[in-house]
């Protein structure tokens, strides 16, 4: 039985189900991470509302700190493969090494950072007098965590990336699934509440960190693991193509400060925590569409990356291609599922019937432009595995600035809660543009014009 698919030789579409479709899975199977929690954390007795507002003011601070794994994992993976279909193995090999170590230093640095500056970040963010104890106690406890959350997020990409993406969809089911068995017991049977939340999560990532490293260190893997002393000339290579990525992740936090800041600001003491909640329940759906999707495009990288390497254009067409083809389809289902039943998802989170009307017309709202967003990803992942960063990352952050602007410009003239039309709006003008763009530069591209420089390491 085949245990490795050969990115260089198998037929497109069969690699595009069988890398994409995994970690599709295992990036739907992540999102359990925060989802679960919140599930929980909005049924807790009493203080379950109040207590889910607290939970979805640190957001951002979570987006954040996963961006980093992004930075590393996908800068390094991306360089890994295009090294893999060069044939250059011990280049392959450093990229990899100092991947992993420059992970373990920034973690470190990024626990420190924010467990010191957590309380001004939490105000800063939209946390109000009341949900403020419970963002602090979750943040605390999950900030702790960052070295684990970083490495199996980040060197997940690498198990990929050599070609198994059934083990790489197996890390992210062994968290979520410690994830949801903790949760009860951390949060109702010890009494834990919030707290209990984040200590679950926490364990859980351990967990998956645990399965990474042994993984990547097995005698099956081409390229195993190694830890060196972090070099600058390679250090630079994966930040320049990590950073596209990064920042499409880290702008993610801005966007969710922005949201949470505005809805808490013109929604007034009275109506700001009950919008905070429902913006809440809402990013955690949008979270079941576009967290698929990211593992559909970034899954397809490796292969992506590897083809361009071994200097194969026409199999790098049909990638692009068959991956448009996976995410249309994807967004499409879930547009009607958005419109026919997103009442069942919200009653997840609470029973009450201001809350469910509200986040069941925010969801129709987020919504309404996520099959043109289907285009935007490809693109932009598509490009950034071509090496052409400079170009995906200025699609993404155009796309985040209208959506940043509109956050802030539709409730200054409107209600409040128009807001959440901010999402569909950079959708759809960020889609238009990315498709242009691409059409006038791809050929090019693929022709040798701009082509990524050889790595000399």
């Amino acid at each position: 039985m085949k245990k490795t698919n050969d990115f260089g030789r198998d037929s497109i579409p069969v690699l595009v189900l069988k890398i994409s479709i995994p970690f599709m899975f295992a990036q739907f199977v992540n999102v359990l991470y925060s989802i679960v929690d919140r599930i929980y954390v909005g049924n807790i007795p009493v203080t379950g509302v109040d207590a889910l507002a607290g939970v979805g003011v640190c957001a951002p601070i979570v987006t954040l700190l996963s961006s980093f794994g992004t930075l590393f994992g996908i800068g390094g993976s991306v360089l890994f493969s295009v090294r893999l279909g060069a044939g250059d193995e011990k280049g392959a090999r450093r990229i990899l090494a100092n991947s992993f170590t420059m992970m373990l230093i920034v973690s470190v640095v990024l626990t420190v950072i924010f467990l010191l500056t957590k309380e001004y970040l939490l105000n800063w963010f939209g946390a109000s007098e009341i949900t403020f104890p419970y963002a602090n106690s979750y943040m605390t406890i999950y900030t702790a965590g960052t070295i684990f959350a970083l490495i199996s997020m980040g060197m997940n990409y690498f198990i990929t990336a050599q070609g198994f993406p059934l083990l790489g969809m197996l890390t992210t089911l062994i968290g979520a699934v410690i994830n949801i068995v903790l949760d009860p017991v951390f949060i109702f049977l010890l009494d834990m509440d919030v707290a209990g939340a984040a200590a679950a999560t926490v364990i859980a990532q351990m967990s998956s960190c645990a399965f990474v490293l042994c993984t990547l260190r097995r005698k099956k893997m081409r390229v195993p693991l190694g830890v060196v002393k972090p070099e600058l000339s390679v250090g630079k290579q994966i930040v320049k193509i990590g950073f596209s990525p990064f920042l499409i992740f880290a702008t993610d936090s801005i966007i969710i400060i922005a949201l949470n800041a505005v809805l808490q600001h013109y929604g007034g003491s009275e109506y700001g925590d009950t919008l905070v909640t429902a913006a809440t329940i809402v990013q955690s759906y949008m979270l079941l569409i576009t967290s698929p999707m990211l593992g559909i495009t970034g899954g397809s990288q490796p292969l992506i990356s590897f083809n361009y390497g071994a200097n194969k254009p026409d199999r790098i067409r049909k990638t692009f291609f068959w991956v448009l083809m996976l995410c249309f389809c994807f967004t499409a289902a879930m547009f009607m599922i958005s419109r026919i039943m997103p009442q069942y998802f919200v009653r997840i989170f609470t029973d009450n019937p201001e809350y469910e009307e509200l986040a069941v017309w925010g969801i129709q709202a987020f919504t309404l432009m996520i099959v043109p967003l289907s285009f935007q990803y490809v693109i932009v992942d598509g490009l950034t595995a071509l090496g052409m960063t400079k170009t995906s990352l200025s699609l993404s952050l155009i796309r985040k600035s209208l959506y940043f602007g509109a956050t802030c410009v539709l409730p200054a003239f409107f209600a409040a809660k128009t807001a959440f039309y901010a999402e569909p709006l950079a959708d759809g003008i960020a889609a238009a543009l990315s498709c242009v763009v691409f059409f006038f530069i791809y050929r090019k591209y693929l022709r040798g014009e701009g082509r990524l420089k050889d790595i000399k390491i």
